[in-house]
């Protein structure tokens, strides 16, 4: 990643500047405005008098000569020039997004303006030909930074990268945890730091900092940094979005601690981290004795719910102790108060120890029983999450979009068009340069459509993988477009888009055909560094190959060994089992035994030849499966269905792979990580068998928040957490909940799973038979080639790939619908009992595409 190099100008303050630092610029004053609690008559008043102000502001972008510019630079005021040939129509689309960007540079004080050069110029910023695309930054007539156009893509770049170089004392960069570190103890005891990651410079996200270093910068120091490295090193594992951090280090006297830290959740706009940083400007707890109706508070004015700790007299210092637990849980999401019961005038009921009050005016209190920390959070951040749904569909219907595409990976694709991609990490193939580069070295090769959504959206995970490759891979990266280069696409046999293939010496290409994302891709390369299976010649090497001694470097890619035992006689089963190892290259190690000592392995793992050993690394265990007569595509699934976790994580990743069983889900919700209970009690019933039709696993709605979405379909409301639920969807589509006042232990859990085999328990909801579609149609690109070019002869499949011609697909996938076959893996997946279970579901419906 490129280094960001500043080099340091004395700060000159003027009174302009620093009057404009005192409050946030018109345009974010008018955010504010307009989501704070004012009423109706005072947002339309300040709605008026802001526009009118804007307009009088406002200016377009100005052109000027050489000598005129700097006749009007003042001592001490910023200016952004772009010096530009006079008659060049070049650079349209950077001019445009320039002008966009004149009005919100006027409200940091920053002048804008357009700078004509003539042939007879003799300014040097007026050079050469190929150097006058470029823009200066300067602090009266001192330059600051010269930017050029390619970095200053659009009006986010232009206003992010203009406030980075003024703010250069506010907003430290760094690249290491050790800078992070120095900053942390400098600032002990003196002042907070508001630190944040964006992927890019000059990124929407890095603007938004930019805007409010400018606004707080005097009074916090903010730090910036792009690398992930870092994000990782704090104990962050998301590191595709842009974070924002407060450190705590202004209370912090002792030099040894560390200094707090909160995280801010909501996306990194301007609006959002003003009002977070003004919920850290305000009190952590404050007492109040008072209805809690008629308690205001700035978490109000920002949108924020308050939470009322009811606390008395005899209990007095343990209800602090909670309310202030609560306030740093809920720092930035609400506001918490300690409301003392023996001084209020107002009655609450006796049983009520937490008042929950809305930012909306109107809205009356709730008094609620709740004895457990993590129940009032959740109840704190469920109900955010609904009101950020609520206030996207309001947008949505107030003001549609129709630019906006039905199709959300384009959308993105869309949205993201100007952000510039480090291409030249990966190596670009064309027709004439394909064989030979292939030929030479090991390769990745990523086959894509510059015209298609998806193929755009997986080419930044492509360059991605490339960042975390560079220097310490010897495969090398490459890409093909088949837009330019189609016949070279189909003679490597690619009929879609994206296709990843790995080309070695002297092997068959293998395609890559996991989930298209960085890390997936990442552990596929790894994994083929070993050719496999892996021939072990000696009983000690296998003891290594199943302890993880031997390939230790992959144990992290690959949490599961796989080895399979053979008599040397076993000709025929060794062949599908290498078959099947080949078949699992890239996702899996696999290693073969078949030495005269075998029996040694196969006596000590009790397994009867031929069989498989699986070494999980993770638990410390080996278990045996018996091969006998396990044809290849067998030993696939076999070890397919071994490499699934017994309890595992639902994610959006893997949901797809415990589909696949065609089981009924048993699905632990919860709000973090699982009570090591509830785990022990789902793992005992599963060991014992008890859980055989059904698929155990648990959803955490801190890395998966599309499960709010999912309880929000099951319930009207969304209910306390952690929850239980057994959810039909291939069959019925029935979805039952584990009563809430019984505790989730082996017992419990078996006499309701007997009650729900005897149909005595009566389902919450039933989901609809529905599929997903796209709201709009889309284009069927290949129906329409067809019709072009009905007179060519189509081409017949070739056998092993099972690819079909682009003039083949669609007819044969429409004439051949009612007659198509399941495929071999889900054939021979034991189906579910459905009678067994639910006795009352007599019609069968298709919900192989619906929610869960």
């Amino acid at each position: 990643m490129q280094r960001i190099v500043w080099k340091y100008y004395p700060r000159q303050q003027n009174r302009s500047t620093e009057k404009n630092r005192q409050k946030p610029p018109a345009h974010v004053q008018l955010q504010l405005m307009m989501s704070s609690s004012f009423n109706l008559f005072r947002v339309g008043i300040s709605f008026v008098m802001m526009c009118i102000f804007c307009k009088s502001a406002v200016g377009s972008l100005s052109e000027l000569s050489p000598q005129k510019y700097f006749s009007t630079l003042q001592p001490g005021k910023a200016s952004l020039a772009y010096f530009c040939q006079a008659d060049s129509p070049r650079n349209s689309v950077f001019l445009e997004e320039l002008n966009e960007a004149v009005k919100p540079l006027q409200d940091y004080g920053i002048s804008v303006a357009k700078v004509n050069c003539i042939k007879e110029e003799t300014s040097r910023y007026c050079g050469k030909e190929k150097d006058l695309m470029k823009a200066y930054l300067f602090r009266g007539n001192i330059l600051l930074r010269e930017f050029p156009p390619d970095t200053l893509f659009d009006v986010n770049a232009i206003v992010a990268h203009a406030l980075f170089a003024l703010l250069f004392n506010e907003v430290k960069y760094i690249s290491t945890l050790e800078d992070l570190q120095n900053i942390e103890s400098a600032l002990k005891g003196k002042a907070n730091i508001a630190f944040s990651y964006v992927r890019a410079i000059g990124t929407p996200e890095h603007r938004a900092v930019m805007e409010a270093a400018f606004v707080y910068g005097t009074t916090y120091q903010f730090v910036l940094t792009t690398e992930t490295a870092l994000l990782e090193s704090i104990g962050t594992e998301d590191i595709e979005n842009a974070h924002l951090y407060f450190f705590h280090c202004k209370q912090v006297l002792d030099l040894t601690e560390q200094c707090r830290r909160t995280l801010m959740e909501l996306p990194l706009t301007t609006l959002n981290i003003h009002r977070f940083i003004k919920t850290m400007e305000a009190p952590l707890l404050t007492e109040v004795a008072e209805d809690p109706q008629q308690v205001s508070t700035v978490h109000l004015q920002l949108g924020l719910p308050l939470v009322f700790i009811v606390s008395q007299q005899a209990t007095y210092e343990a209800d602090r102790r909670t309310a202030e637990w609560v306030a740093w849980r809920l720092l930035g999401k609400a506001g918490v108060l300690l409301l003392l019961r023996d001084s209020l005038e107002v009655d609450i009921p006796q049983h009520a120890n937490v008042v929950f009050r809305r930012a909306e005016e109107g809205v009356p209190v709730e008094f609620l029983v709740l004895h457990d920390v993590d129940l009032i959070i959740s109840r704190v951040e469920s109900n955010m999450h609904i009101e950020e749904i609520q206030e996207d569909e309001d947008e949505d219907m107030a003001s549609p979009d129709m630019d906006i595409q039905d199709d959300e990976v384009a959308e993105t694709v869309y949205r993201d068009r100007k952000r510039r991609l480090p291409l030249e990490l990966t190596v670009e193939l064309t027709e004439e340069t394909f064989n030979t580069t292939v030929v030479a070295s090991d390769s990745i090769v990523l086959f894509y459509a510059g015209w298609q959504a998806v193929s755009m959206a997986f080419l930044q995970s492509y360059i991605d993988l490339a960042i975390k490759l560079k220097g310490t891979s010897t495969m090398l990266l490459a890409r093909v477009n088949c837009a330019d280069w189609s016949d070279l696409c189909t003679k490597q046999n690619v009929t879609e888009f994206p296709v990843v293939k790995m080309y070695k010496e002297g092997e068959t290409p293998v395609s890559y055909t996991g989930m298209l994302g960085t890390e997936d891709l990442l552990k596929f390369i790894q994994l083929n560094r070993i050719s496999c299976p892996v021939y072990i010649t000696s009983a000690q090497e296998a003891e290594e190959y199943l302890s993880g001694e031997l390939h230790k470097d992959l144990i992290s890619y690959s949490s599961v060994s796989v080895l399979g035992l053979f008599s040397p006689n076993m000709t025929t089963a060794k062949e599908d089992f290498i078959e099947a190892g080949n078949c699992l290259k890239g996702y899996v190690i696999t290693g073969i035994y078949s030495e005269e000592d075998v029996l040694i392995l196969s006596n000590k793992y009790a397994a009867t030849l031929p069989a498989l050993l699986l070494a999980r690394h993770k638990e410390g265990k080996t278990e045996s499966i018996p091969l006998a007569n396990s044809p290849a595509q067998d030993i696939v699934q076999i070890i397919t269905n071994a490499l699934l976790e017994t309890f595992p994580e639902i994610t959006v990743e893997n949901l797809p792979i415990y589909l696949r069983l065609q089981k009924p889900l048993l699905i632990l919700f919860s709000e973090g990580s699982i009570n090591p209970q509830y785990k022990k009690a789902v793992l005992t019933l599963a060991k014992d068998k008890h859980l055989d039709s059904l698929t155990p696993c648990w959803l955490n709605l801190k890395n998966t928040p599309a499960g709010r979405g999912i309880l929000q379909a099951y319930f009207d409301a969304l209910p306390p957490l952690p929850l239980l639920v057994v959810v039909n969807l291939h069959s019925g589509g029935q979805v039952f909940a584990f009563p809430s006042d019984q505790a989730i232990t082996e017992q419990n859990l078996l006499l309701w799973l007997k009650k729900l085999e005897a149909g005595l328990e009566s389902h919450i909801t039933v989901l609809p038979a529905q599929e997903w579609k796209p709201p709009l149609p889309a284009y069927d690109f290949l129906s329409m080639m067809d019709a072009a070019a009905s007179h060519h002869p189509t081409r017949k499949d070739p056998e092993c790939t099972k690819e079909t011609d682009a003039s083949e697909n669609d007819k044969k996938q429409e004439d051949k619908s009612a007659i198509r076959k399941e495929p071999i893996e889900t054939l021979r997946i034991k189906h579910w009992n459905r009678s067994n279970w639910f006795k009352e579901g007599g019609k069968s419906f298709r919900h192989d595409n619906k929610e869960l």
